[in-house]
């Protein structure tokens, strides 16, 4: 099953060719080296350039921000490795560091060094502490070095790559690496470590087409990324998304699995070859650089999966670990002011095998059910304990416990409280999206059936096409959300009750006078709750309303 990714794009710039980007761990900067000899930072909120330096004449390969000095270092074909203070602009530093070409300069993630690689098929350590000393040399490669990266788990060690088609480990402290790799068919031009759990992988992209996965405890190959048509100049692993990147200079970016290995996504936007892509920790933009200029990304959402029982513990799910926290742990004598965060302890729950896409008490708050990548797995809230288990696009719950999956658009099973399947059906139109609640709700893009959750039978279809459904805690009372309206509806379970109790049979147009329109009201709706018989809503302008009867 696809992990449906958005994809936005946030920030298009044309410019001379783009040789590296970085992002700004604080500020909203992209950093982007160019082959003219300029490095300049934009501001992907304003869209514009913030700053620009005219390092040479000649190409500058490799920039990357040092925030914790404010500086921004720079390798270049001059061979000269130059630092500045890009709040006042001042040179910090100039020095010819290598006999050619600067392919690629690394900033060690807290200690005061960096890495920076070369043609001359060396690799050199420099302690700005120590008046940027070279305090150390690594040979070893027998071709250019196209990039070397810190292990983020064991910042004593680092990786290289060279055209000399292997991959390097090294330790600080010691001229000669731990172990060599023999990567790929052609030269290598990129390397990076996973950041995001345990598993000690790095990934290499090479002129051989390909980018492979590594094992570097047991140095096997995991995975080869086969698809791109040139050369794999970027590859990296996506620190919070269960993804992979990958630049070529075929000119596309594709979007892998980071477990299955299945390709996800491929962007094109037509900027001719891409020659480097940045990310960073806790956010989901990615940069990527190309011959024509500059694109930002940002991948899936910002906001975290969760869901609130009425006790008032909440669930959610970071990246794939499961942590709960319960707000009424907040005493009554404290004092809360608006807006400030409440001082709450978090307890880890577990882990979910798959990538969580959404996640929902069932209405007593026992269950919790989680879905990722076409399946489901139903919890208990408390101890987490997995109890049922399927394959899913979507789980709702009805208001007694029992639940409908949507297994695609034209399968629907619905399951007992004790989580025993009882029916099937396969609706005659495309069910693009369903809602639990009172009654069983299925919709097309042009409109919405509701069924009875016992047979299955057609209540009621009205043509809308819904963005949203919420049900009042009585039953009595749904708002149906569009694009732009919102309808209040009464429910009137009483005449549906008589109608299927009469043994009358449903007709494709469901049951007269099932449900009465009450208001209309031309808001869009962002997120809703019933409290009591008032509906509260957060509207386009994310102003918070209340709708009363």
């Amino acid at each position: 099953m696809p992990l449906r990714l958005e994809i936005k794009r946030k920030l298009s710039q044309r410019s001379e060719r783009v040789k590296s980007v970085d992002l700004h761990p604080t500020e909203p900067w992209i950093l982007a080296s160019l082959y003219s000899g300029t490095v300049c930072v934009w501001d992907y909120q304003t869209q514009v350039m913030v700053k620009s330096f005219e390092v040479t004449e000649l190409p500058v390969r490799s920039a990357k921000f040092i925030a914790r000095k404010q500086w921004v270092v720079t390798g270049a074909d001059d061979m000269f490795i130059r630092v500045y203070n890009y709040n006042t602009m001042d040179k910090v530093k100039v020095y010819e560091a290598h006999t050619d070409y600067i392919r690629c300069v690394s900033v060690h993630p807290t200690l005061p060094y960096i890495l920076s690689s070369s043609d001359d098929m060396l690799i050199k350590l420099w302690d700005w502490e120590k008046s940027w000393y070279c305090t150390q040399i690594f040979e070893g490669h027998s071709h250019y070095v196209m990039q070397v990266t810190f292990n983020p788990k064991d910042t004593n060690t680092f990786a290289s790559v060279s055209l000399d088609r292997t991959v390097k480990i090294w330790n600080l402290g010691s001229p000669d690496p731990n172990f060599t790799l023999d990567a790929h068919l052609k030269g290598v031009n990129c390397v990076e470590y996973f950041t995001g759990g345990d598993k000690p992988y790095l990934i290499t992209g090479s002129d051989d087409h390909t980018a492979k996965v590594w094992d570097y405890q047991t140095k096997a190959c995991v995975q080869t990324l086969e698809g791109h048509t040139h050369n794999v100049s970027a590859a990296c692993f996506h620190p919070d998304l269960p993804i992979i990147l990958t630049g070529s200079e075929d000119g596309t970016v594709r979007i892998w699995h980071s477990t299955t290995y299945r390709l996800e996504n491929t962007l094109n936007y037509g900027l001719e070859r891409v020659w480097s892509v940045a990310y960073m920790k806790g956010s989901r933009r990615i940069a990527i650089g190309y011959d024509e200029g500059l694109i930002m990304v940002k991948i899936g959402r910002e906001e975290p999966i969760a869901s609130l029982d009425n006790s008032g513990k909440i669930i959610w799910a970071k990246h794939n670990e499961i942590q709960t926290v319960n707000i009424k742990s907040v005493g009554a004598d404290y004092e809360v002011s608006d807006g400030e965060r409440l001082p709450l302890a978090v307890k880890e729950l577990g882990t979910f095998d798959l990538y969580p896409q959404s996640m929902r008490h069932n209405p007593h708050g026992r269950f919790v059910v989680v879905c990722g990548d076409g399946e489901y797995i139903i919890y208990t809230a408390l101890a987490w304990r997995n109890r049922s288990f399927g394959s899913a696009l979507e789980i709702v719950w009805s208001t007694d416990g029992e639940y409908a999956a949507r297994e695609s658009t034209s399968k629907i099973k619905i399951f007992n409280k004790s989580f025993q399947e009882k029916k099937s059906i396969r609706p005659t139109f495309s069910a693009e999206r369903i809602f639990g609640g009172t009654l069983l709700a299925m919709c097309s893009n042009d409109f919405i059936c509701f069924y009875d959750w016992a047979e299955c039978r057609l209540i009621q279809r009205i043509d809308v096409n819904v963005k949203n459904l919420y049900w009042a805690d009585s039953g009595d009372l749904v708002a149906i959300a569009s694009d732009s309206s919102f309808y209040i509806l009464k429910y009137n379970r009483d005449v549906v009750s008589a109608h299927l109790d009469s043994g009358k049979t449903v007709d494709e147009e469901g049951v007269d006078d099932s449900f009465e329109l009450l208001y209309e009201v031309s808001e869009r709706v962002r997120t809703g709750l019933w409290v009591g018989d008032c509906f509260i809503y957060n509207n386009s302008s994310w102003r918070l309303n209340y709708c009363v009867g």
